[in-house]
């Protein structure tokens, strides 16, 4: 299910509402730029 957000909600209570429902959200970023990898971006949610 799919719920939008009011764009007055604060980051706490989107926390809130993510705890709520039982949500897990895991995010990787990585940015090298001697290493030249650029731009890494990984990203799991479970419901």
């Amino acid at each position: 299910a799919v719920e939008k957000t009011n764009s007055s909600s604060s980051l706490g209570e989107v926390v809130d509402r993510i705890l709520d429902k039982g949500v897990v959200v895991d995010l990787w970023v990585r940015v090298s730029l001697v290493g030249i990898e650029l731009l890494a971006l990984e990203a799991r949610v479970v419901i």
